[in-house]
């Protein structure tokens, strides 16, 4: 290398060296020797947010009362600012304090501290917004002692007491509707990472279940912000904006707050009404839909919760109360999670399919006491012959036999246990066109989905336990290891994933794997008794903004259309009234003054209950009316409660009662729940205020 190479090198170097230097030395000033100021600059201008919940949005009936509303309480409220400024950190005070409310001094502590402030396992019941705010400990405090607090400012430094806004559910007329209305709850961490864009503060409450959380974006409003700088030592400095809180609108639900009450009376009847027929009667459901447009016009569940409890506190209790099986799940909706079979009510779908295979319906059928399937005799209900009969008459008095037959005949033509390439299937075709397997569409959340046990659900159900049932004795204990069951388990190794004689006679008769929502049966006989559209059931009927105006009107959607012909409808309308009239239905719409249409129900339930017993039927009635015009679907169910007429039936009779004007046998003039005979179609004027108008 010459000598001007080594120069140039050597100049490149010490420029290099020199940039280094430079660039330390820098650092060095801004990170170590400047490094307060830019600190004290940057503590200087920290901004912390106050949020001011909106008032929530009113849910009212049909008619304008409120069913779900705000009310005024009292809330004792902590200044963390205030109280971290006492020497020890206010722990005095927060005692005194909690002597004082009778609660527990860990429960305050908790109470009043920022979830990044306690370990990850101790955040339950941890204060979401900012210390900047006031943080209530107690919403409905005794105005008393609120006055003691404020009097001895002296003993309770940064303790206020304040007015807050606490979501009520009022319970006009006895009404409940915990299923339906939901409730509200503080935000957690999981809505905070799950916002799927929505913009929450963190001092919120929204909504966690039913109509709440369904419509919460406009029921929550727009809070008030009111931004703060702070300096270093947390003190304010000034204040950047300061908006207000909007309210949130109303929503207008379909419901009718008399009818609602008069549903969760008939259902809580016809619950005991079992208990005292001797049957264990656990829970139940019953809907009352507008069959012309899907408005569900009354939905109940049984059992239930007070809705208000969320807003005082759940106790340990309470919690573990609500998922209890012992108390049979008080949290579960019935009518739009519980899945049940819907024996006998399931023949109106045979009918139809009955029809499509080419049976006369104005024939007549033999009714045995049983039939032979296979090796297996399947029997009539009591293992009663009934003779020769026509179809209408084999669906009043609820036949077996006669579906037993029917059905494994068209097994037999499919092809039986090796099905042709193309089989008929009229039974699962004519289900299918009811749309069973698709939900229901209510605008309430976590809603099951019924099942169809057809061609597909076998190979579905197959594939998932195949090797459970092929590998029964190594998978099971001793006492699940009975001949019968054994047997079972070869079977299903064999040819679970096939349709046997015995899964196509029980499908005939609503029994077996096929399972439903009381929702989706409401929807089923709706569809019925409309001549045949199936339509989306729907709760909200508008979101209406505070000064009155209309922002969204909910409309129910057409979702298909039943796959049978007018003639084939109307015999199963007529059929169908035949079982009120002379069939399962008679005595228990005896004298009834105006015309129901409706089918009986009583599943048999696989399994045994908690304390051992074997599961007692599942009771059913299923119903529209007027017949000749129909205008209402109602349906009734209660699990292990026995016959289907005897204690869901007397149910429903109740509902139409209530709907119709009905005492005794007469209708009383004036008397009915809609004067016109339709539920009202103007949106009504919201206030708080609004009274039901009361039946006599």
């Amino acid at each position: 290398m010459n000598q001007r190479s080594r120069l140039n090198l050597l100049v490149v170097q010490v420029l290099i060296i020199s940039l280094m230097l430079a660039l330390l030395g820098r650092l060095f000033y801004l990170q170590i020797a400047a490094g307060p100021k830019y600190r004290d600059a940057a503590l200087s201008i920290q901004s912390r947010d106050v949020v001011s919940p909106a008032t929530r949005g009113l849910i009212v009936d049909s008619s304008g009362v409120p069913l779900a509303l705000n009310k005024v309480g009292l809330a004792i409220t902590i200044d963390r600012i205030a109280i971290d400024s006492q020497p020890d950190k206010g722990v005095e005070v927060m005692q005194r304090l909690s002597k004082l409310l009778k609660l527990q001094y860990a429960d305050v502590f908790r109470n009043t501290r920022l979830c990044g402030e306690l370990p990850q396992g101790q955040r339950a019941g941890c204060w979401t917004g900012s210390r900047y705010q006031p943080i209530p400990i107690t919403k409905e405090a005794d105005p008393d002692i609120a006055l003691q607090i404020v009097e001895r400012s002296d003993q309770f430094p940064g303790v206020d007491a304040q007015p807050i806004a606490i979501r009520s559910y009022p319970g006009v007329l006895g009404v409940n509707g915990a299923h339906v209305l939901g409730y509200v709850g503080p935000l957690t961490q999981g809505d905070l990472s799950n916002t799927s864009g929505k913009k929450y503060f963190r001092s919120e409450s929204i909504g966690k279940s039913g109509l709440e959380i369904m419509y919460d974006s406009y029921l929550r409003g727009i809070p008030g912000i009111r931004t703060l700088i702070v300096d270093r030592k947390e003190a304010i400095t000034s204040q950047a904006q300061n908006t207000s809180p909007i309210p949130g609108d109303h929503l207008v639900t379909s419901l009718d707050v008399r009818l609602q009450a008069a549903t969760e009376v008939a259902l809580a009847d016809a619950v005991r009404r079992g208990r005292a027929n001797g049957y264990t009667s656990d829970s139940g459901a019953a809907v009352v839909m507008d069959i012309r447009n899907g408005q569900i016009l009354a939905i109940a569940s049984y059992p239930t919760y007070d809705p208000n409890i969320f807003e005082k506190g759940l106790t340990v209790e309470q919690a573990s109360d609500l998922f209890s099986e012992k108390k049979a799940v008080p949290a579960l909706s019935r009518a739009l999670q519980g899945l049940f079979a819907p024996a006998s009510t399931f023949k109106s779908v045979s009918v139809i399919a009955a029809a499509d295979a080419g049976y006369n319906l104005n024939a007549s059928y033999n009714c045995p006491s049983e039939v032979q399937v296979g090796t297996r005799a399947f029997q009539n209900f009591e293992s009663k012959s009934a003779g020769t009969m026509s179809l209408k008459k084999a669906l009043a008095i609820s036949c077996d036999t006669i579906w037993y037959r029917i059905a494994f005949d068209e097994w037999l033509r499919d092809g039986g246990l090796r099905p042709k390439a193309d089989p008929n299937d009229y039974f699962f075709k004519a289900a299918q066109s009811f749309n069973i397997t698709q939900r229901v569409g209510i605008d309430l959340p976590s809603e099951s989905s019924s099942r169809l046990a057809d061609r597909s659900f076998k190979k579905s159900w197959y594939q998932q336990n195949k090797d459970f049932y092929c590998n029964y004795k190594d998978r099971t204990t001793k006492a699940q290891q009975t001949p019968f069951l054994i047997l079972l388990a070869k079977e299903n190794c064999v040819d679970g994933d096939k349709i046997r004689a015995g899964d196509a006679v029980n499908f005939s008769i609503g029994q077996g794997e096929t399972v439903v929502t009381p929702l989706k049966l409401a929807q089923m006989y709706a569809a019925i008794g409309n001549g045949g559209t199936i339509w989306q059931m729907m709760v909200g009927k508008a979101i209406v903004k505070t000064d009155g105006t209309v922002l969204k009107t909910m409309v129910p959607q057409k979702l298909g259309s039943l796959k049978a012909s007018k003639s084939t409808l109307d015999f199963l309308q007529q059929a169908l009234r035949e079982v009120v009239v002379s069939g399962t239905g008679a005595g228990v719409f005896a004298g009834f003054p105006l015309e129901v249409s409706g089918k009986t129900g009583t599943a048999q339930v696989f399994g045994r209950n908690l304390n051992g017993s074997l599961k007692d039927d599942t009771s059913w009635f299923a119903s529209f009316a007027p017949t000749k015009k129909p205008r209402y679907a109602v349906v009734m169910m209660v699990s292990q409660g026995g016959f289907g007429a005897s204690t869901s039936g007397v149910g429903v009779r109740k509902i139409y009662e209530s709907l119709f004007g009905v005492q005794g046998n007469k209708v009383i003039p004036g008397a009915a729940l809609f004067l016109d005979g339709k539920p009202p179609k103007v949106l009504p004027k919201i206030s708080p205020a609004t009274k039901p108008k009361v039946v006599p």
